[in-house]
This record gives structure tokens, C-alpha cells and sequence, in this order.
């Protein structure tokens, strides 16, 4: 009898832990197969600084509010899916950018920039857009709390999507691949906050 109790709690024991992997793919804080993390709230090593922000670390994120720059991955990436996570002050000016010419000199002018900017002084490319190449699809204001960027960029084939809702559907053939950039871009203006990056190489 002892046995046969001993093997029904064993077996429950199983099916429980089967379920929580099942419906919990990315417990402690790791990636879905095909993903990689590149920021998980922890630490910055592994990140480039440009620009005098004042990145910290606090409460799982990155976060910066004063000073202009960026947070530069050392490597290149051409076709891939990116998710990050962010929170930004309705004033702050911010942005993702991808497939950096220059990981020295980041800007709208050699990168894709997915902008973050509510209160963006001429709104045709405010949040959701990509600076001077596609408006966005849908006006959402991501300001006082946690958002979530799905970038996708396959060949020319741009795709944005913020917390659910496609932004951007385009096709732009300027920039092929670089490295990819956070920004703090208002000095002042505003907290602005990265939780988590991932990314996935197609």
C-alpha cells in the first residue's frame, strides 16, 4: 500500500511539473527556444555607452534622465525579430534603433529609428512610427507605463508592433544590417526605462 501511495504522489508530483514547463516556457527569465537575451533587468556588461545618459540599473531595468546617448550592441544583425520592453514619461524622447551604419553616431539619418516620443513636436512620426520612413498605422501613447516593441526586419521588409497593435508594415532597402541602440534622446525630459531585450535571428 505504501508503495502504491509513494508511486500516485510521484506521478502527481510529474504531471504538475509537465504542466508549469508547458505554461511557463520562460520561468526564470529565460528565453523561448530560437530567442536570445540580451538584457534581462540584471547588468549592462556586454552593452557600449555613447553619449553622456546616466544609465542605472533599478527595480530590473535600465533606465536613464539626464544626459543624451545610447546603449549599443557590439554585434550586427541583418534579418531578425526583436522584443523590448520599455517605459517611458509621456515628455520623454526615445527610440530603438535598428541596423546601425555607424555604432558611433546613431541616428534617424543612418538607422532605423522605432520612436518612442509622445509629444514628438511634428507627430507625423511620433511612437510607433519609423522616423522619415513610415508613419505609424495606429496612434497609441505609450507614456507612464510598460510597453512592449515586436520589431521585425526581413530583407527590406519592416514590421513594428506595439503591445499588440501593428504600427508598421513597409518595405525600405536603405540599411541592410548594424547593430541595434536604446535611447535616452531629451535630456531631462523624462525618465526612460528598458526592462528586457530579445532578440531572435532570422
Amino acid at each position: 500500500m505504501n508503495m502504491k501511495r509513494w508511486t500516485v504522489v510521484a506521478a502527481g508530483i510529474f504531471a504538475m511539473a509537465m504542466l508549469a514547463l508547458c505554461f511557463h516556457p520562460q520561468a526564470y527569465g529565460q528565453a523561448a527556444p530560437g530567442w536570445t537575451t540580451l538584457f534581462d533587468g540584471s547588468s549592462l556588461n556586454g552593452w557600449n555607452r555613447i553619449g553622456n545618459a546616466n544609465w542605472t540599473l533599478a527595480d530590473g531595468a535600465a533606465q536613464a534622465d539626464q544626459g543624451v546617448g545610447f546603449l549599443v550592441t557590439p554585434a550586427s544583425y541583418a534579418d531578425f525579430q526583436l522584443r523590448v520592453e520599455f517605459w517611458a514619461d509621456d515628455d520623454a524622447n526615445s527610440g530603438v534603433f535598428i541596423r546601425c551604419q555607424d555604432p558611433q553616431q546613431v541616428g534617424a539619418a543612418n538607422a532605423y529609428e522605432v520612436n518612442i516620443y509622445d509629444k514628438r513636436p511634428d507627430p507625423a512620426f511620433r511612437t510607433g512610427a519609423i522616423v522619415d520612413v513610415a508613419q505609424p498605422l495606429a496612434q497609441i501613447n505609450a507614456g507612464g507605463k510598460w510597453n512592449t516593441f515586436e520589431i521585425t526586419a526581413q530583407g527590406t521588409h519592416l514590421t513594428v508592433t506595439l503591445n499588440g497593435v501593428r504600427t508598421v508594415d513597409t518595405n525600405d532597402s536603405k540599411f541592410a544590417r548594424g547593430p541595434f541602440a536604446l535611447q535616452y534622446g531629451a535630456n531631462g525630459a523624462g525618465i526612460v526605462k528598458f526592462r528586457k531585450v530579445e532578440i531572435r535571428t532570422l
